[in-house]
């Protein structure tokens, strides 16, 4: 007998006549329960077509001999949760895993099916299934159909660079209404390597997706088999006992950051991955983080910074490719969900692969992954770039800072001002505590690669980028400013030296005058209430993923 429903449990009489109300009969308490967790909602477009294959994994649950339950948890779209929208989205992460936790241990479930796709959602679950160790499997919604013009797709990114070629009149107010209305052109993620598609794909690089669930179109009818699979697959784990923690380890960790760094992945994964591991009860730490990503060659490049987007990858062949191209860096002894284990999958792959979108490793990209995790004086604790996204004569850069304390006012500063090449635009008190929520300066970083300002302009600041983001954009600076870190001491004209090559990240002022400078820092006032005064108290820096609901050194 499976946790709930007993009938010779007079105990459970209670629950057994609440879920009779909704239809289910005596002898579907007989097999196990699986919580479908779904994350639909109408106003996403990666997560609207989850409400049909949330139907289809339902299917393939009853088909199995399991009975679904399905719940649902918030989704939020950053690309919607611009401007003072992003205070609200990285604190939904850890608010969609607790919710999760709540409702799982309030009902019971044997095994657990995850519907999600974009940002916070993927990781949010990821953390909920972590801790909560039960037999699960994932499953996206699938990738957005690009929008193409005249022979060429254009995807969500480059309605984001829009907005700068638009300020610049490199485009008219024609081209830029009808950009807006078309380049998002679907349901489904979008298809760029974002974060979304970043977090999606690692779901089935560490085993715990099926391969091409992430990148193939949200409309194929290979996703309503798939769907019904993964029903099928859970009720199989559950009879097998295969918990979690059976799929997801710190091997099959650090193949799914490999895979990331491969690929040129999303900054944003950094974070997530060092949150993912502190409830796993690894000791992942940034510095090892930056060893595991570096020791594989990157292989692949996509929307934004290259020119193919998702549907192409998946047409190249995907995730499966990859990881066949990459194996030796690999540990292939970690179990998948979908049965046996990342060897015998890659032993028996046989598909094609375009080696002009995703390399062979004879020729890579760069020998040393995506990333470049920089530490100095202005980030003692760690900072982050994708180095991958950067022009190689960016790679070293120094210039005068100009200083701004929010994202409204770098934005405003682009708009109206004339921003003088060579500067490091210096952006603060947006991390964690400071913004809170540490907001994704999306808009402001494509504004400059828009305004064809990335080839001399950096930005740095304690706040985060979009897995959209191109360009000498750093982010995640620790200790942030609002902590009492460095960033509150930069003033206008302070020489900045950023170097991916040696990993530095340094404020050319001498230390005496920076230990007199601790005396005049003054914070933007921000008071705050609700969720994100309780988010500021708890949240931890980002070097360690910024958790906040799941922090057990408080």
């Amino acid at each position: 007998m499976y946790k709930r429903g007993n009938p010779k449990d007079i105990t459970e009489a209670y629950y057994i006549g609440l879920m009779s109300s909704v239809g289910y009969r005596k002898k579907e308490f007989e097999k196990p329960i699986i919580g479908v967790v779904n994350s639909w909602t109408d106003v996403n477009p990666g997560h609207k077509p989850l409400a049909q294959l949330a139907l289809n994994v339902k299917e393939g649950i009853w088909a199995a001999g399991g009975t679904p339950a399905e719940f649902n948890v918030p989704a939020p779209c950053d690309g919607m949760a611009q401007g003072s929208g992003m205070h609200y989205v990285l604190p939904q992460r850890d608010l969609i895993a607790a919710s999760i936790e709540a409702m799982v241990e309030a009902h019971g479930f044997d095994g657990l099916v995850f519907l999600c796709s974009c940002d916070k959602i993927v990781p949010g679950m990821l953390m909920a299934a972590a801790h909560l160790n039960l037999p699960s499997v994932f499953l996206t919604a699938g990738a957005m159909l690009p929008y193409n013009e005249e022979g060429r797709d254009f995807v969500t990114c480059d309605l984001k660079e829009a907005i700068g070629k638009y300020k610049n009149r490199d485009i008219d107010e024609a081209t830029f209404d009808r950009w807006r209305n078309n380049i998002c052109a679907s349901g489904g993620t979008c298809s760029m390597y974002g974060t979304a598609n970043t977090m999606g794909s690692f779901l089935e690089a560490v085993g715990v997706a099926p391969f091409g669930s992430s990148t193939m179109l949200f409309c194929e009818a290979a996703k309503v088999r798939q769907a019904r699979d993964t029903g099928e697959t859970a009720v199989k784990l559950v009879k097998e006992e295969k918990r979690f923690s059976y799929f997801l380890n710190d091997s099959s960790l650090a193949n799914g950051i490999r895979y990331i760094s491969a690929t040129g992945g999303s900054t944003n994964a950094v974070l997530h991955t060092m949150a993912l591991a502190h409830i796993m009860g690894s000791d992942l730490t940034l510095q090892k983080f930056d060893e595991i990503q570096a020791s594989v060659p990157l292989i692949a490049k996509f929307k934004p910074s290259a020119g193919p987007n998702i549907n192409d990858f998946h047409r190249a062949g995907g995730v499966p490719a990859v990881l066949s191209i990459i194996q030796e860096h690999l540990d292939t002894s970690t179990s998948l969900v979908t049965g046996g284990t990342m060897a015998e999958f890659l032993d028996t792959y046989k598909e094609s692969i375009n080696y002009e979108i995703i390399r062979p490793l004879s020729n890579p990209l760069n020998e040393a992954g995506c990333f470049s995790i920089l530490s100095g004086n202005l980030a003692p604790e760690g900072a982050v770039v994708k180095k991958s996204g950067v022009d190689p004569k960016m790679y070293r850069h120094e210039g005068p800072a100009v200083v701004f304390d929010s994202e409204e006012e770098v934005r405003d500063y682009l708009i109206n001002k004339k921003v003088v090449p060579g500067s490091v635009l210096v952006i603060r008190y947006e991390g964690p505590k400071g913004g809170p929520g540490m907001r994704e300066l999306s808009i402001p970083a494509a504004m400059l690669v828009g305004m064809g300002l990335h080839t001399s302009v950096a930005m740095i600041t304690d706040g985060r980028f979009s897995g959209a983001t191109r360009g000498p954009c750093v982010g995640h600076i620790s200790p942030e400013a609002w902590a009492g870190g460095p960033l509150a001491l930069v003033k206008d004209g302070d020489i900045i030296e950023i170097n991916l090559e040696e990993k530095k990240l340094e404020l050319k002022v001498s230390p005496d005058e920076l230990e007199r400078r601790k005396s005049q820092i003054k914070k933007p006032q921000r008071d705050l209430k609700g969720m994100l005064a309780s988010y500021r108290a708890g949240v931890s820096g980002a070097e360690k993923g910024a958790v906040w609901l799941y922090r057990d050194d408080l």
